[in-house]
Order: C-alpha cells, then structure tokens, then sequence
C-alpha cells in the first residue's frame, strides 16, 4: 500500500509520541495495547506501523536509547577517526550510509561572491516528518525539519536569512530527487556521493567535516569531536557549532550527545533526535546480520 504525503506524516507524529511515551514509562515497561491507545491505533496497526518504520518492535527500539547502551556504544567508539574507519566507505555496513562531500565558504567570501547564487527549495516528508530542503548547484545548502503541523513560512524565512544574496525559487520536483536520495537512497539504488554546501567559520567547518566520519549507527560525544579536530577544550565552541549546523542528517550532528548517555537537546525537537539514533542503529543491526 502507497502512503499518502499527509499520511506518512501523521504516521510519523504517532511514531513520535509513542517513542515519547516509552521513555517516559519505561521502568514500568507499559504493554502494547497501552501504547497503542495513547497514539489511536489498534495494538495491530500500531505495532505494523512501527515496525515497518524502525525494522524492529516498539519495545526493542526503546532498548537502543536507554543510558546504559548508549554508553557503552560511546565507549566501543571513543577514537571517531578509528571508528570511521573501520567502518569503511565502502564497506557493507555503510549500506545505508550517505556518502557526502563537503564544500564551504567563510561568510565575508559569501558576502563577495555569493550575489547570484540561486537556491532551490520545496517541503517534503522524510521518515522523520517534514522536511525543508534547499539545493544550489554546489550542492545542499540548506535541511531542516518541520515540527507537527508547522507552516514552512518560517523555515523558509531562516533560510533566505542564512542565504541572504540568493535568489530563491520553489521546486517540488527537483527537490524531490535529493530527498528520495537522502533518506531513501538504499531503497532506490542511489549511490552517488552528494555534496553539501555550507557557510561557517573555518572553526564551525571542522566541527562539521568530523561530523561527518560519525559512522550511522554509532554516536560520539561533543568531547571526542574537539579531540579530533585538536581543540580538546572547546567543548562549548563545539556545542555551539554542532547546533548551528543548517544541513540536518546529511551533516549529522543528532550523533553527538552527552558523555554520561544522555541524548540531550536537539534543533529539532529531541524526540525526533531519539527517533533517528534509534533508527539509524536498527538499521545497522539489521545489516550487519545480513537481513
């Protein structure tokens, strides 16, 4: 059965509160048909649309966001350069990994050379809720996500901001492309690399070039992200730049949390934050048992 847009959406708010839901009754493990009636669903509707989202159960997917697992995952991936590359590029356990080069300018080059650049842009839906992407022809400049309900007005309004010597011009068809590629990519044999093009100081770029040898499935902390560019003190400066990063999940800046486990705060909403840590790891589980 095809979804509707409006339908994958709605799937997802569900899939949201639910995960909220067992976070926040966890030690009382609550049964499905408790969590089913909190989101409006059957118990069997509720646990197909789950488990055609996350691959895995409810209850299994909460497993891989308890403080002890993330911990011990921080611990199996505390050297983010040896992580990276034991995982490989081409490696099988990347299969559902992106491949992203990155292209950036300071802001006072853009302020010089950035008059005419033209950005493409268009709202879609990603397993994660809406999405407002712009696309440039050296490649993403622009991802983010919408809270439930939203009006894209202000999303789109922040990113003429960012991009303020741009022409700007809504493209639903061209952007649809990169977003099937983005989030879809191991479904439709895309295999590209794509490319995304930043503005920030040489600083915030090294923040975000490290994010981006975070291998999917596995999480690092703010302090191994400063170790590996040479600024171990800098954790707020890092902090700082992992949160302005204006390209979600193609630069992922929800693989970095807390030292002690915790998933901490996010751009766009924490849940959504926990949805796709949980995601990406089921996903790599699945892989790495060939399923």
């Amino acid at each position: 059965m095809i979804l509707t847009a409006k339908e994958n959406n709605i799937n997802y708010q569900r899939i949201e509160q639910a995960i909220l839901y067992l976070e926040n009754n966890f030690q009382r493990q609550p049964e499905l048909d408790e969590v089913a009636e909190k989101v409006h669903l059957s118990p069997f509707h509720f646990q197909r649309i789950f488990t055609e989202w996350a691959g895995i159960s409810p209850k299994r997917f909460l497993q891989f966001l308890t403080v002890g697992y993330l911990k011990e995952k921080l611990e199996i991936s505390k050297n983010l350069v040896e992580v990276a590359e034991q995982a490989g590029l081409s490696s099988q356990s990347r299969v559902y990994d992106l491949f992203t080069t990155l292209e950036a300018v300071t802001p006072q080059e853009y302020k010089q050379r950035g008059a005419g650049l033209r950005v493409e842009y268009g709202v879609h839906q990603t397993p994660f809720g809406s999405c407002l992407i712009g696309v440039t022809e050296r490649g993403v400049c622009w991802l983010s996500f919408l809270h439930a309900d939203e009006n894209p007005r202000r999303e789109i309004e922040l990113m003429k901001l960012h991009w303020h010597n741009s022409t700007f011009h809504h493209d639903q068809e061209l952007t649809a492309g990169f977003v099937e590629r983005i989030f879809y990519g191991a479904k439709t044999g895309g295999s590209e690399k794509l490319h995304v093009f930043v503005k920030g100081t040489n600083f915030q770029v090294k923040v975000w070039e490290a994010l981006l040898k975070i291998p999917m499935g596995d999480v690092t902390t703010y302090g191994n992200i400063g170790t590996s560019i040479q600024s171990p003190n800098a954790l707020q400066a890092v902090g700082s730049a992992v949160g302005s990063n204006h390209v979600a999940y193609l630069i992922p800046c929800h693989r970095v949390i807390r030292k002690d486990g915790i998933i901490g705060e996010y751009r766009w909403n924490s849940t959504r934050k926990k949805s796709m840590i949980g995601w990406e790891m089921a996903r790599s589980q699945q892989v790495s048992e060939g399923r």
